[in-house]
């Protein structure tokens, strides 16, 4: 009886989970093995967990720098001074003549050299005036030979006692007369000659020519003596050599001064950069200082005479030069890169010994070379670091590896 009813009930049960009328009920075999999965990752779970501790407790590999001792040199105690340049001769070509401009024989900005032609006034006027001038010496030389011929007669007859003395007189006076027509017929002559040669206006020295201020056809007035307005045609300047200009301050001129035992003559070669690169390529003459200190501005000003041959120098440039301000003097070098500017103070990364960064604050110089040159706050046994600046922290610990500083490379390094 009780097993009828075990196996209705079971059957029961079916048609329940058949509807959707009960749940399933669970078996004890699938929820202990679900405890044993749980329990195995979660003993996997401790396990990965422990060995990432222990990597996490192992210290970082400390950063590797380049350090190198600074590079002792005696070199010349020169300043850098800011210049620009500006042309030897520099001319404002105008109209010396007037009239109609009938042509213009060069390009703008053309390199010209001197005598080559540049404008055309029409000539045509002054060939006339020439003409006359001609003409009037021609008529002057008539006079004379007649003045001539009347005065032998005269001379003649007074001999003779049938003219007079008062008559020889006249005629001597008539000779004078005409000598004098034909020097003023001589000068007329040279000043039409000399209007027709500025008609033509050629260049007065070799050098670049700027744009024409004036066209083919336009109505041009001048003057030779300047007393009336003219007619301004083109500007043109001298390239080589070029003057580069530039102001030293009353202590910097104390200085070059007491270099020259206190003339203060100049006569020194200054090197010149004008990249601002740094190189200082090119070289020039200091060949004129100012003989008084402006009062505004306590400076002296100061020129150095530079040659040109390629003509690459423009007037209005600017430039650095380099100008010896006292005796040689032993400095230590250090790349340029090396030194960190740190708002008005200038810092030198070091390692010390135990590879702890140090930074010492220095005095910086000019450049050398492409190597910086410190004058002070540095010793020559300290090991600066060259490259891997980026990778050092004041205090911190890094890995030194001996380098060596090159003058005249990029960055200093190798």
């Amino acid at each position: 009886m009780d097993n009828i009813s075990l196996a209705d009930d079971a059957a029961v049960e079916r048609i329940q989970l058949a509807e959707g009328r009960v749940r399933p009920r669970r078996r004890w075999g699938a929820t202990a093995a679900a405890a044993v999965l749980i329990l195995a990752l979660g003993l996997a779970g401790a396990h990965h967990w422990t060995g990432g501790e222990q990597l996490a407790a192992r210290p970082p590999p400390l950063p590797q720098v380049t350090v190198s001792r600074p590079l002792q040199r005696t070199v010349q105690a020169t300043r850098q001074f800011l210049g620009q340049f500006s042309a030897v001769d520099s001319v404002e070509l105008r109209a010396q003549v007037g009239g109609t401009l009938t042509a213009i024989q060069f390009r703008d900005g053309q390199i010209v050299h001197k005598g080559d032609p540049l404008f055309v006034i029409d000539p045509r006027p002054y060939k006339i005036e020439l003409e006359q001038a001609l003409a009037e010496l021609q008529t002057a030389q008539a006079k004379d030979a007649l003045s001539d011929a009347e005065l032998w007669r005269a001379q003649q007859l007074r001999r003779t006692d049938f003219g007079t003395a008062e008559s020889v007189d006249q005629r001597n006076a008539d000779k004078r007369s005409a000598q004098a027509a034909i020097q003023t017929a001589d000068a007329a002559i040279s000043n039409a000659q000399l209007d027709l040669e500025y008609s033509r206006i050629t260049a007065p020295f070799t050098g670049r020519i700027g744009a024409h201020l004036v066209s083919v056809g336009s109505l041009v007035s001048g003057s030779r003596g300047g007393t009336s307005p003219t007619t301004l045609l083109a500007t043109i300047v001298s390239l080589d050599p070029i003057y580069l200009d530039f102001d030293m301050s009353e202590s910097d001129y104390a200085a070059y001064q007491q270099v020259h035992h206190g003339t203060g003559e100049p006569h020194d070669n200054v090197a010149i950069s004008i990249d601002g690169d740094g190189d200082f390529n090119r070289h020039g003459t200091l060949d004129f200082i100012d003989n008084a200190v402006n009062r505004s501005s306590g400076t002296i000003h100061a020129r150095a005479t530079v040659p040109n041959p390629d003509l690459s120098i423009t007037p209005g440039q600017f430039a650095r030069l380099r100008v010896a301000l006292g005796p040689p003097e032993q400095v230590l070098l250090v790349p340029a890169a090396a030194v960190v500017p740190d708002q008005s103070q200038q810092i030198v990364m070091t390692v010390a010994p135990d590879g702890t960064v140090v930074p010492k604050q220095v005095q910086v110089g000019e450049l050398y070379d492409g190597l910086r040159a410190i004058r002070g706050g540095l010793a020559p046994t300290d090991r600066v670091i060259i490259d891997g600046l980026v990778r050092a922290r004041p205090g911190g610990k890094v890995t030194p590896v001996i380098g060596k500083i090159t003058p005249g490379s990029s960055d200093g390094t190798r």
